[in-house]
C-alpha cells in the first residue's frame, strides 16, 4: 500500500511522536509498503496533496494536533482513510473532563476531580470539595506532560499558576491509592492488562519513556476477576467514547480490587517501551503485525468517515 505516515507535528509531545515514527516508517518498508513520511510541522497545506494521494494514512500524533481530531477530521474531507477514531471520538477522548463525564455516565468508577478552564478566585473552593494529595494535570495533553502531584495550597499555587501561565485547561483529581493498570482494546477486544510498577512516585513522563523508568509487567499478575473487571471497563470506555479499531486505556486499581478509569488514548504510543505493542506480542500478534492489522482496519474504512 502507499501509506502516509503523519508525524511530529508541534505539541510538547511531538519528539516522541517522531521516535515512534522512525519505527513504523522501518517496519511498513520492510513488509513492503510505500512509505510517505510527513513531519505535521511543514503545515496542512502541504498535507492535502499527499492526503489525496494516498491510499491511506497512519497517524503517530500525541497530544494537540492528532489527538484532538483535527488532523482526522482533515483526512475524512480529503477521503484518506486512517487507522483508529473519527474526529469526534478523539476529540471526546482527549478532553479528559468530558470523557471523565460519558464514563461516570455509562456507570464506570472515576476518580473524584474537578475541571478549571481559569484559574479560581481562591483555593478554598478546591480544597472544599477535594482532598491531599491532589494530580494537577492537562485536560487537553497526554504522555504525562505537565502533570503534577501537590500535597498542599502552596504546592497547588504553583502548579495552577504554571499550567495557566501556559493557557493549559487543567483538571484535577484526588490521589486514588493502587496499582497503575493499563488496558489496550484492538478490534472490538480487550488486549492482556499491563500493570506498571513506577520506581517514582507516579508514572509521569521520564517514567513512562526511560527504558529503566518504570518495569511493565504484562499479562499483569492482578488475578483473574481484577483482569476481568479491568477488560471489561476498557472495552466499555471505548464504546462510550465511540471510538474504533483501537485503544488504550489507564487505571488505578485499588487494594480492595476495585478499578478506577483516568483516561482513554486514542492514538497509543508505538515505540520499543510502548505499552499496546506488549499487549497484542501477548495475543501473539508481532510489532509488525500489529501495524498490519491497524493498515487493514483504516482500509475498511474508507468511504467511511464523510
Amino acid at each position: 500500500m502507499d501509506v502516509l505516515l503523519i508525524a511530529g507535528g508541534w505539541s510538547p509531545e511531538r519528539e516522541i511522536s517522531l521516535l515512534g515514527a522512525k519505527g513504523i516508517e522501518k517496519v511498513l518498508s520492510e513488509r513492503g509498503h510505500t512509505v510517505t513520511f510527513f513531519n505535521l510541522s511543514d503545515g496542512f497545506e502541504a498535507l492535502i496533496p499527499l492526503a489525496e494521494k494516498a491510499e491511506v494514512a497512519f497517524i503517530n500524533l500525541h497530544g494537540s494536533p492528532g489527538e484532538d481530531g483535527l488532523v482526522q477530521a482533515l483526512l475524512s474531507r480529503l477521503n484518506c482513510p486512517y487507522q483508529g477514531s473519527n474526529a469526534e471520538g478523539s476529540f471526546l477522548a482527549l478532553h479528559k473532563y468530558a470523557a471523565k463525564s460519558l464514563f461516570q455516565a455509562h456507570g464506570l468508577n472515576t476518580v473524584k476531580g474537578m475541571f478549571l478552564p481559569a484559574m479560581p478566585e481562591n483555593l478554598e473552593e478546591i480544597e472544599a470539595k477535594l482532598s491531599y494529595p491532589m494530580f494537577v494535570k492537562s485536560n487537553n495533553g497526554g504522555s504525562s506532560i505537565h502533570l503534577y502531584r501537590v500535597t498542599d495550597r502552596q504546592e497547588l499555587k504553583n502548579a495552577l499558576e504554571t499550567m495557566f501561565g501556559i493557557g493549559l485547561e487543567i483538571l484535577i483529581e484526588e490521589l486514588a491509592e493502587g496499582k497503575e493498570v493499563t488496558c489496550g482494546v484492538l478490534d472490538g477486544k480487550a488486549l492482556p492488562p499491563v500493570l506498571i510498577e513506577s520506581k517514582a512516585e507516579f508514572f509521569d513522563y521520564t517514567n513512562k519513556y526511560s527504558a529503566d523508568g518504570a518495569a511493565e509487567i504484562c499479562p499483569a499478575p492482578i488475578g483473574a476477576e481484577a483482569t476481568r473487571k479491568i477488560q471489561e471497563m476498557a472495552l466499555k470506555a471505548h464504546n462510550a467514547l465511540g471510538l474504533s479499531d483501537y485503544s488504550r486505556s489507564d487505571f488505578i486499581l485499588t487494594k480492595e480490587g476495585i478499578p478506577y478509569i483516568l483516561e482513554v488514548n486514542t492514538l497509543p504510543g508505538m515505540t520499543s517501551a510502548s505499552l499496546v505493542p506488549k499487549e497484542a506480542k501477548e495475543i501473539g500478534l508481532s510489532f509488525g503485525e500489529l501495524i498490519e492489522k491497524l493498515l487493514k482496519l483504516a482500509k475498511k474504512k474508507k468511504n467511511g468517515y464523510r
